[in-house]
């Protein structure tokens, strides 16, 4: 092997990595904990053994500490959540990189259950302490992950609708994958709920907990896949180790239907996406429309060459967390600037948005040039950066600058 392409599944409770050419996959409860012997850190279960052993002090839920800015005193010394996230992850790839000594790291893809901002950029200042560049890091919601990893397998999994249980010690979540055919490219649609009926794992331990927890699965599987035709059921997550303690959830979802347990799909399908990157042409041809993604493409139209053109700032499909554009316009006259958004299901439809350039200073046509940046703080929220760059020393730019929150 001469590239490491990472898979990452990144969770409070448990983490799970996978490596694209690897069968087996780590599982490791996401903990880590400080030794008062020597002061080294360990995670997992090396920290679980000295916590038990009284030799360390544990941190867990990780990534919840790291988003509420929280920090954990050990020893008198207090660290912060995201310094305390980012040696926690240093020590997993140094788990990894140890099977594959030399190997650099290629691409890799982080999953998370929850898209949020601050845990993202987090996880990206990690990658910026641990000397990976950015641009071999990405971050996909678990969703996506499901998305990759479904479409990785034969067309009859997937080519009709696709339904997935995920049970973890943090939720019980029932995902739904249609991949719809249209007259230019493939759009897939999935999206998730979090079922109230989630519960936890320690209640496997016991014959009549099992049993309860076997009785909640099926009036989950009753209620979700009545009168529905799909062409597979996965499932997933560490409570899907095993499915024994199931018989009868087992028995519903698998009457005329193919059902596949993979416990650390998401972690697969992260490598899958990982590997991606790497090839000139997708193996993914499609648009994926999910948790995560934008579900608008987001353009303007201007004159190019005496011809009227449209230039995408932000496209469908894209992920919202990576979606950033620049585009500078010279304006002729106009005292405004019109975005146009569009959705793949009804690409026919616009919506137009118009916004006023108040306070900037009134020129003759074609010479006041204009920067339009554009980003988002999340799937559904762009923001735009309308700038007054000037026109040369004849009409030198100005302070005028307008922010806006435009919903996609």
């Amino acid at each position: 092997m001469d590239k490491l392409i990472i898979g990452i599944d990144l969770c409070d409770a448990y983490t799970q990595a996978a490596v694209a050419g690897r069968d087996e996959t780590w599982v490791i409860p996401t903990v880590i904990c400080r030794k008062k012997t020597d002061g080294g850190w360990y995670v997992g279960e090396e920290a679980y053994k000295y916590t038990l052993m009284s030799e360390g002090v544990i941190v867990d839920k990780l990534l919840s500490l790291a988003v509420k800015d929280g920090t954990a005193t050990i020893s008198s010394v207090k660290y912060q959540g995201a310094e305390l996230l980012r040696m926690y992850m240093e020590r997993i790839l140094a788990m990894i990189r140890a099977e594959y000594p030399g190997v650099p790291v290629a691409q890799l893809v982080i999953s998370l259950e929850n898209m949020e901002m601050k845990l993202m950029d987090c996880l990206m200042g990690c990658a910026d302490a641990l000397g990976i560049s950015r641009d071999l890091v990405h971050i996909a919601s678990h969703t996506e992950c499901f998305v990759y990893y479904v479409l990785s397998q034969k067309r009859d999994v997937w080519g009709g609708q696709v339904g997935m249980f995920s049970l973890s010690d943090e939720a019980l979540r029932y995902y739904e994958l249609k991949v719809v055919q249209g007259p230019r490219q493939m759009t897939a649609w999935a999206e998730h709920k979090d079922l109230e009926e989630g519960f936890s794992l320690n209640v496997l331990d016991s014959p009549s907990g099992a049993r309860m927890a076997d009785q909640i699965l099926c009036a989950c599987g009753e209620r979700l896949l009545q009168k529905k035709l799909y062409s597979s059921i996965f499932l997933t997550g560490k409570g899907f180790g095993r499915t024994d303690w199931a018989p009868e959830f087992m028995k519903q979802v698998c009457h005329r239907r193919r059902v596949f347990a993979e416990p650390s799909l998401f972690a697969r399908g992260a490598a899958l996406k990982a590997g991606d990157y790497l090839e000139e042409r997708s193996s993914y041809p499609f648009v994926c429309l999910c948790e995560g993604k934008l579900r608008s493409t987001v353009a303007m139209e201007v004159m190019k060459r005496d011809s009227r053109i449209q230039i995408a700032l932000a496209s469908a499909g894209e992920s919202w967390y990576e979606a950033r554009s620049v585009l500078e316009v010279i304006l002729d006259g106009q005292e405004e600037i019109e975005l146009i958004i569009t959705s793949p299901q009804n690409p026919k439809q616009k919506r137009l948005v118009r916004i006023p350039l108040e306070g900037f200073p009134k020129r003759p046509p074609k010479t006041t040039r204009v920067r339009i940046a554009v980003g988002f703080l999340d799937e559904r929220t762009m923001v735009v950066k309308i700038v007054d760059r000037g026109f040369g020393e004849l009409f030198p730019k100005t302070d005028a600058e307008i922010r806006q929150e435009v919903r996609v």
